[in-house]
């Protein structure tokens, strides 16, 4: 079946103090392990339309874990087991027996930490995955990709070489491309595995930009372990610490003034 792809040129959204009353992805009580160890314990966590929540807290919390688990990507890990709980979208057990993971991972598209760009042209990275959708006519897809590149604030720097290969691109721009390849599949969730690890802070900033407008037409869920990005960046703070979900709420409350000593003592800088 060929998906539809439609791209307004008018952003929509909510203003970031309103909260819809459905969240767009629900956790309930989900545990996972590996080979039999805990990696994330009863986690409950409500995720909202057109909002940027972040996960953060040290190496070894669960963050990654969560994110995987959100859209099925650790069924490729032999050891990997949901053992409680479930995950919604849209209210919707993304666990369900009748459901396809594949067309999960196509409503949530993942970017990870190492940029992944494809060995081929900048161009040929974006459309791909309309291509695989069954969108062949070039204009559709010149259409898809500058729309994708300009969300990713990308466009500007590659449009008149769109046909040079993705691995001429310094660090930071592949893994915007990586960020527009993925908004091409016109996801409804994004997630995001801490894409600024390791980049300068020109291109951290460039990224966070992008994010502060993507919002307005897509849900972002943020893996960080720098808390000062996810007070830039996020409506939401979820901090996890050794699998467990701490606590969560709005950025400024969760950085400012936090409920759990363990929250502030990360936030201050005391341990991670």
């Amino acid at each position: 079946m060929t998906r539809e792809f439609s791209y307004s040129l008018e952003a929509g959204g909510r203003a970031a103090e309103s909260v819809p009353s459905e969240p767009k992805l629900l956790v309930e009580r989900l545990s996972v392990s590996y080979d039999g160890v805990a990696a994330l314990r009863s986690v409950n966590l409500s995720i909202y339309p057109n909002e940027v929540l972040a996960l953060t807290g040290p190496g070894g919390s669960g963050k990654t874990t969560l994110l995987r688990t959100i859209n099925r990507l650790n069924d490729r890990i032999r050891s990997a087991r949901v053992t409680e709980g479930r995950v919604l979208l849209d209210g919707e057990d993304v666990y369900g027996p009748d459901v396809d993971a594949y067309a999960i991972r196509q409503r949530m598209a993942m970017v990870f930490a190492l940029p992944t760009p494809l060995p081929k042209s900048i161009f040929d990275n974006v459309a791909y995955g309309p291509r695989v959708a069954g969108i062949r006519k070039m204009a559709r897809l010149r259409e898809i990709v500058e729309r994708a590149l300009r969300d990713a604030i990308l466009w500007d720097e590659v449009s008149s070489r769109l046909g040079d290969p993705a691995m001429t691109l310094s660090g930071g721009q592949q893994q915007r491309l990586c960020i527009a390849r993925a908004l091409a599949q016109q996801p409804e969730v994004l997630l995001l595995d801490e894409p600024c690890s390791g980049l300068d802070p020109i291109s951290t900033l460039k990224i966070e930009d992008a994010l502060r407008k993507l919002k307005e037409q897509y849900t972002i869920v943020l893996v960080s372990h720098n808390t000062q990005q996810a007070a830039r960046v996020a409506d939401r703070i979820a901090f996890l610490l050794m699998g467990e979900l701490v606590e969560h709420g709005r950025a400024d409350q969760v950085v400012t003034s936090p409920a759990d000593t363990r929250t502030a003592d990360y936030f201050q800088g005391r341990f991670g």
